[in-house]
């Protein structure tokens, strides 16, 4: 599960008298440099797929100032800057393809802008003044190179490799295809002779191999804690893309309208409104996604859940309403400062415009959830009880707290880690822990629980990252919630299920917490789907490595279940 974490810059102002000498005082020094910001500058971000350099122009005049940046990590190509303003002598720029934001202030000892760069979280960030040196170039490398890894529990993971050289130096960004990571940074790639290496500090891995006399394989191994190994081939074909063939593909038999409503102050969501043919009224569903920012169809690893099931449901007779997550695709709002109660808002929101469409009954407006979703419905239901019916997809009930420690020990038993490296996890994990709750000033904690992390491997560019999640306004309001007090408030129909493979909502500890709270429901069903995963697809490990390479989105057991379920709790 994820979280980010946006900090706003506040700016001072002055009134009266001193505000005509302020304001006399900055034209002049304007005037008297009015090139000031223009120039080659040149830093680095120390983002969670690892370190990212940047190269910056600044261009233009006061008033109309341009620029360019660019990541020798990632490509050897300029993008422009959308906004370059100074003002109150700070730095502002802009890149909204990517919705990252650069803010700073001028140190002269230094001769740099020091701030911050804004992408979902802020990171620090210090432009020095001058260019940025280029990587070094890697000669003979240049190309695709595929190639699979198996973890010890026997699922296999393509690594692909893209490597070129450039004005920037050799660029290498390696993709994960099953995992539907593409284009992380590799920073580090050598060659002495036919050994060939390269090293990924953010997850403590890193590669040895050799290059064969014909330039076209290289074997060797790859170390992330064990050594696996890995052996590349080059390659001009496109990597194969797993199917999906249960997105949903037009025509379909009934319509589908983008649409937009409020939620709070400056947040506006777009979604996808599904109707089933015919007048109406109908009942609905509102759903709501899982953990990190999603958009609404909840994409990812190539499945489509929510399109999936939105299909399924409308063909049954109920209209659906999915809608990108706040601050996220084409909604507004700050997807970093919100928290599982900002997203229940964001629902009944979603409720209140159903209600306002003569197309769906007022009263048979429910809520389906997944992961986080499935936690957010309920809370959703216990503020407003005309919502008609909760699915819990996933949805956790047990302390979250609790949840995860299970996560954590079942995700690494799916991995196949050994019992003893599992143990000296939970050993780091509860230290970890324990250094953030100290009563000290955040900063004493955080130095703390940085040198735990380092000190058990983690790289220490990559472990503030790692300290400023878990300080984040989300994680500290999720990890503390305890879902029970509220599930027990719930008397509308109630649908839970769980996958007795799912590592991330443990069933064996979830759906007995779910049970008791709901114990004074009458129409509580709570159900274990043999088999499953988080996503409810057919599985073998239940691991997230999983989750891509299985071409089913849902099983069809569990999707025919929640949607005749729903169907019998709507057309009563």
């Amino acid at each position: 599960m994820t979280s980010k974490l946006t900090r706003w810059i506040a700016a001072l102002a002055f009134s009266g008298l001193m505000m005509g000498l302020v304001l006399a005082s900055a034209a002049h020094a304007q005037d008297a440099a009015s090139s000031w910001p223009i120039g080659s500058y040149h830093g680095a971000i120390h983002l969670p797929t690892g370190d990212h350099r940047l190269a910056v122009e600044i261009t233009g005049k006061p008033g109309a100032y341009a620029g360019t940046v660019r990541s020798p990590e990632v490509t050897d190509r300029d993008a422009a800057l959308d906004s370059v303003k100074v003002e109150d002598g700070a730095l502002t720029f802009t890149l909204d393809s990517i919705k990252a934001t650069f803010r700073g202030r001028w140190d002269a000892a230094s001769s740099s802008w020091i701030g911050q760069w804004s992408q979902g979280q802020d990171y620090p960030l210090t432009l020095a003044k001058g260019k940025l040196e280029p990587k070094p170039t890697i000669v003979g490398l240049d190309g695709t190179w595929a190639g699979a890894l198996s973890n010890p529990a026997g699922v296999k993971l393509r690594i692909v490799l893209h490597i070129h050289r450039s004005a920037s130096g050799t660029i290498v960004l390696l993709d994960s295809p099953d995992q539907m990571a593409s284009g992380i940074p590799v920073p580090v790639l050598t060659r002495d002779g036919q050994k060939v290496a390269f090293q990924l500090p953010l997850i403590q891995a890193s590669y040895a191999g050799v290059l064969s006399a014909d330039g076209k394989t290289i074997a060797g191994t790859f170390t992330q804690g064990a050594a696996t190994p890995l052996n590349f081939t080059w390659t001009d074909q496109k990597v194969a893309e797993v199917k999906r063939p249960q997105t949903p593909k037009p025509p379909f038999p009934y319509s589908a309208e983008d649409v937009t409503f409020d939620s709070a102050p400056g947040v506006k969501l777009a979604g996808t409104l599904t109707l089933p043919p015919g007048r109406g009224p109908f009942p609905a569903a509102v759903m709501i996604t899982g953990s990190g920012a999603q958009d609404r169809d909840e994409a990812l690893m190539g499945h489509r859940p929510f399109a999936v099931w939105a299909d399924a449901l409308t063909r049954r007779g109920i209209a659906v309403l999915r809608w990108d997550d706040r601050g996220f695709a084409k909604s507004t709002g700050d997807f970093s400062k919100a928290t599982s109660e900002d997203f229940a808002a964001d629902g009944l929101a979603a409720m209140t415009y159903l209600r306002t469409r003569k197309e769906i009954d007022p009263k048979r407006i429910g809520v389906i959830g997944h992961s986080e979703g499935g936690m957010v419905g309920p809370m959703m239901a216990a503020k407003d009880p005309r919502v008609a019916f909760v699915v819990m997809m996933a949805g956790p009930g047990a302390p979250i707290r609790d949840l995860m420690a299970a996560q954590r020990e079942a995700v690494s038993r799916a991995m196949g880690l050994p019992d003893a490296m599992i143990a000296r996890n939970a050993v780091t994990e509860a230290k970890f822990e324990a250094a953030l709750s100290q009563a000290k000033p955040f900063e004493e904690a955080k130095a703390d629980a940085i040198k735990v992390l380092v000190d058990a491997g983690m790289p220490a560019a990559a472990a503030p990252a790692q300290v400023a999640a878990v300080n984040s306004v989300w994680y500290k309001w999720f990890i503390a919630y305890d879902p029970r007090p509220t599930l027990a408030k719930l008397r509308m129909p109630v649908l839970a299920l769980d996958g007795d493979k799912d590592v991330q909502v443990v069933s064996k500890q979830n759906l007995p917490a779910i049970r008791e709270a709901l114990k004074a429901n009458r129409d509580a069903t709570v159900v274990e789907m043999p088999g499953l995963n988080h996503l409810f697809q057919t599985a073998t490990t239940g691991g997230p490595a999983e989750y891509a390479q299985i071409e089913e989105t849902t099983a069809p057991a569990a999707l025919n279940l929640m949607v005749d379920w729903v169907v019998k709790h709507t057309h009563r």
